[in-house]
């Protein structure tokens, strides 16, 4: 048995590819693109028309924006009932669009939470006035209809909109390959546009901006972009948009009074929030939302001292959240001839003005049409007023009346199908006059629409009157300033450290933290089974703490970025790369300009800056040149180079202090120069040097310990000691000849 079949066979390839590619142009032409014509995509423009069937104007009663749904995805778009109320509902909020199409009772979302509206079987809703501008003349032929997706409706191509609504409330979205970013703007300077086009047709990109000097946002925000990017945008089509919060100051404190479009005020406070507990924000105390129906955005800023630079603090948190933001820009749509194309300001202007330009002429022509259309039949009823009792006598006389009275006066059918309509009554004497007044004002209605229609330059001028009543009626003033501002610049990361005293501490095994203030004993802190204390340094949280390793290399890190010592620390293992079988060995705080001794125990050392031990990368740099076996002291600050002295003692008991100034400075890795003098045989015998320390000229003290004792050398006792570098020093005391290290007490 033999089946017909009706199919054709393909490549896969080939059909994946035309698949693809259908989708695609749907996609782009039907779903995500605007059209240059009325500004909507296809779904809003079912929204609209929909609810102009459902007679919803803006005078009307609302209805339930559920209603609206069902007639929308019943009828013309066959999608999900969600997706089609969350574009209705984003037509109904002010702070969304910037000219609401949708007038909406109810919960429609807020600022904070767009999010947040009601279900469509709670909310109602009706249109606003402004879209009018896209209905007023739907049924006055001025746009193409086309069968809804099952053939038993009409829907119209596009809205015959009155201003250029693609650039009124902007649109997003992403198609196959491309989307669009169009900005809102302000309906009166656009309209200025326009006439300025039609009045100069090649007036250029930028003429126009004189009228379009940029975007215009719902909401009050600063457009800071340059002047000259906007133009650039303008010209180009494409380009970005940069917004600023506004702000006051109000009793010390800094109060938030318009965001960027789309950012809401629960967001800022989080973003603040964010830094603020990562102590990111030592400038601000406390941050309060005091937003109400009176004051939509009103965020309150305690800074934490008088002190504090406001307009510094504000110009971090524009650069760190979202109080500043960047709206991309692509002025991507579908033409008139029906390709999607990034256009420039004077394109999209010119083809709307051609579409608004063909618009009102099928407006006049469908209006001519109805003029000489009523005018025939008042002509035909004329006739027969004329010749009444003929006309009388025929119908009563004639048993088909009709085409003998087309034949007697010379009729057309409609004419004689309209006189046998008439009503007795239409035939009195005060009738004929009101004919005769109707068939005069028509007349004169016609020979006008004549004349427009055979004018060019009259076309223009009613173009140029219906924009400016238009907007005149339905326009504003500007929201979004513009103002020309540098882009924010966030603080440097040590600007927003709080300036507090803080202990570093170093164990054997190379776990670092820091303890607040300076009255830390490190020695007594708790350590991990088989650890104990190394080294320690104080310093402030807004410096920079180095570390140096057995090869005499340096690794730093920001102090405030340090564990808290309420813990045991985290290895530094896990910030640095250390040579193979390195290990930490010293540390130091400091200012990047500050000044320090580094010397090894076997006695040699030189002044370097602090920034010398900086290093940003993990394998850290090499400061300091070893011998072998020598290991690294702990660095000795210097106040000043000129007049501090620094006090030199070794295990076998030799101290020697002599002048910073005797010591030269070195800004590279290095050996450096003898600090005290110990003999080849003593070195080899296991003297070392056990400390460094540097003591003001006139008023330092050092304490040295040597097992369970410990001695204090006041300046009087030092100056004993005084002599040149590299000399070998004098003895200490019997008793104190084992010195295990030496601290600055003062």
């Amino acid at each position: 048995m033999n089946l017909q079949t009706n199919h054709e066979q393909i490549p896969l390839k080939d059909y994946a590819e035309r698949a693809y590619l259908d989708y695609s142009m749907y996609v782009v032409l039907d779903r995500a693109l605007p059209f240059v014509g009325d500004g909507l995509k296809p779904v809003q423009r079912r929204i609209v028309y929909s609810m102009s069937e459902l007679g919803l104007d803006a005078t009307s009663k609302p209805k339930k924006s559920a209603r609206t749904v069902g007639d929308v995805i019943g009828k013309f778009h066959p999608h999900g009932d969600s997706a089609c109320y969350e574009a209705m509902v984003l037509m109904a909020q002010p702070f969304s669009y910037r000219y609401p199409l949708i007038d909406g009772q109810g919960n429609f979302g807020s600022q904070d939470d767009p999010k947040s509206f009601a279900a469509m079987r709670y909310t109602e809703s009706r249109l606003t006035p402004m879209a009018q501008l896209l209905l007023d003349e739907l049924g006055q032929g001025t746009v193409e209809w086309v069968p809804n997706f099952d053939g038993t409706l009409k829907e119209p191509s596009w809205l015959p909109a009155r201003v250029p609504h693609v650039l009124l409330n902007g649109s997003t979205g992403i198609a196959v390959g491309m989307a669009t970013d169009i900005p809102p703007h302000n309906l009166r300077e656009v309209a200025s546009a326009c006439i300025r086009l039609l009045d100069e047709p090649e007036a250029s990109i930028a003429d126009l901006g004189e009228h379009v000097k940029g975007p215009d946002f719902p909401t009050a925000a600063e457009i800071i972009t340059p002047a000259n990017e906007l133009a650039a945008m303008y010209a180009t089509g494409i380009g970005s948009v940069r917004c600023r919060a506004v702000w006051r100051k109000e009793d010390g404190n800094v109060v938030v009074t318009a965001l960027p479009w789309q950012v809401s005020p629960s967001k800022i406070l989080e973003q603040i929030a964010a830094q603020m507990r990562a102590k990111k924000l030592p400038m601000i105390e406390d941050i309060r939302d005091e937003s109400d129906h009176e004051n939509p955005i009103r965020i309150v800023l305690i800074p934490r001292t008088s002190r504090i630079d406001l307009d510094e603090m504000m110009q971090h948190l524009n650069a760190t959240t979202d109080l500043e933001k960047s709206y991309r820009v692509n002025l991507n749509m579908i033409g008139l001839d029906g390709k999607p194309q990034v256009k420039n300001l004077k394109q999209i202007l010119s083809e709307w003005l051609r579409f608004r330009a063909d618009t009102v002429t099928r407006r006049l022509q469908h209006r001519l049409d109805k003029v000489e259309r009523r005018l025939h039949l008042l002509e035909g009823l004329r006739i027969a007023f004329l010749n009444l009792d003929e006309v009388i006598r025929i119908v009563r006389s004639e048993d088909e009346p009709k085409p003998v009275l087309m034949a007697r006066f010379g009729l057309s059918e409609m004419q004689t199908d309209y006189i046998l309509e008439t009503r007795l009554r239409q035939l009195a004497r005060l009738e004929e006059m009101k004919i005769n007044a109707e068939r005069d004002e028509l007349e004169e209605e016609r020979a006008r629409i004549n004349v427009i229609l055979g004018s060019k330059a009259r076309l223009k001028t009613l173009l140029k009157d219906e924009l400016r009543k238009d907007a005149e009626k339905f326009g504003d003033a500007r929201r979004s300033p513009l103002v020309a501002r540098a882009a924010a610049q966030a603080l440097d990361e040590t600007a927003l450290v709080a300036s507090e005293p803080i202990t570093v501490i170093l164990s054997t095994k190379g776990w670092v933290r820091a303890a607040k203030g300076h009255d830390v004993d490190a020695r007594e802190l708790g350590y991990r089974e088989g650890d104990g204390y190394l080294a320690s340094a104080r310093g402030r949280t807004t410096q920079a703490v180095a570390f140096i390793d057995s090869s005499g290399r340096s690794y730093s890190a920001p102090a405030h970025t340090l564990p808290s010592a309420r813990g045991n620390g985290e290895p530094l293992t896990g910030r640095f790369s250390l040579p193979a079988g390195a290990q930490f060995e010293a540390l130091a705080l400091g200012e990047a300009s500050s000044k320090l001794v580094i010397a090894s125990d076997f006695g040699y050392g030189f002044v370097t800056s602090f920034e010398t031990l900086l290093a940003n990368k993990k394998a850290g740099k090499q400061v300091i040149s070893l011998d072998e076996r020598a290991h690294v002291l702990a660095p000795a600050m210097v106040a000043d180079s000129a007049r501090d002295r620094i006090v030199v003692v070794t295990s076998a008991g030799h101290l020697l202090m002599f002048s910073v100034a005797e010591l030269p400075e070195l800004d590279k890795g290095g050996k450096g120069n003898k600090l005290i003098e110990i003999p080849k045989a003593k070195l080899s015998g296991g003297e070392r040097v056990t400390g460094i320390a540097v003591v003001a000229e006139g008023s330092g003290e050092v304490t040295l310990h040597a097992g369970q004792r410990k001695l204090t050398l006041r300046w009087g006792d030092l100056v004993e000691y005084g002599g040149h570098r590299a000399a070998r020093g004098s003895l200490l005391p019997r008793g104190l000849q084992r010195v295990e290290r030496i601290e600055t007490t003062a």
